[in-house]
């Protein structure tokens, strides 16, 4: 049975629906936010508004002067960018605005009223700001930093992977004599090309179905007994 038996091939650019649609919650959230920050600062430069203005002025319910709607056009281009160019990029560009959204927002609202007020900030904008950065670290990392993957997590595959890279130096296999155990060894340097199959998209669907069956076993050198198992039958006690 070959791994590299694609039905999910990064060259077709096709996905399994997991990874499929993850990456299109990442990539929509990116955009629609990003949208959503141009259109703020559009009307803040239709408005002609003074650059450092510490007064500002509405703008949707909003205060803004010429620098914020320039700080909003530049962080809504990085966030429609990285959703156009993919899941993986703008999610994690998502995680960085959206700490630096929760910043700006606690920041700023120590200098409301005062000459350091730059962006001329009121409290909306505080609670726009800590609202916003909490969408963002949400979409961000849905699917991909949370404690519990979801076994069919294409991030939760990769995590696995670094378990068997080198079955040889991975702390978590030290309750394994692997150096006693060729047929052990073997098992896990074949788990490995496996679950990199499947993480890179490339497993054929028999392969994605046996290392998927073997997302509830936590232990390596479960997983690592059951993969033996499968394919060798039992080991010798």
């Amino acid at each position: 049975m070959s791994t590299t038996d694609s039905n999910d091939s990064a060259g077709t650019g096709r996905m399994d629906p997991a990874a499929r649609r993850i990456d299109l919650l990442h990539r929509t959230g990116s955009v629609v936010i990003g949208l959503g920050l141009w259109v703020f600062a559009v009307l803040g430069f239709v408005q002609r508004l003074d650059f450092f203005s510490t007064q500002g002025q509405p703008v949707l319910g909003l205060s803004s002067n010429g620098l914020l709607s320039t700080i909003s056009v530049v962080f809504g281009g990085i966030l429609i960018g990285a959703g156009i160019r993919g899941g993986r990029l703008s999610s994690s560009v998502q995680v960085v605005v959206g700490a630096l959204f929760l910043l700006s927002g606690i920041v700023n609202v120590l200098v409301l009223n005062t000459e350091l007020n730059l962006l001329a900030f009121r409290m909306p904008n505080v609670i726009f700001s800590l609202v916003v950065g909490g969408i963002l670290l949400t979409i961000g990392s849905w699917g991909r930093f949370t404690g519990r993957l979801r076994a069919d997590s294409p991030y939760s595959r990769e995590r696995q992977i670094g378990a068997f890279e080198d079955p040889q130096l991975s702390p978590e296999l030290s309750g394994i004599d692997l150096e006693g155990s060729p047929a052990e060894a073997r098992a896990a340097r074949e788990l490995a090309e496996a679950e990199r199959a499947v993480a890179e998209h490339r497993a054929a669907p028999e392969v994605v179905a046996e290392v998927h069956a073997l997302a509830g076993l936590r232990r390596p050198e479960d997983r690592i007994h059951a993969w033996q198992e499968r394919h060798t039958g039992p080991a010798p006690s």
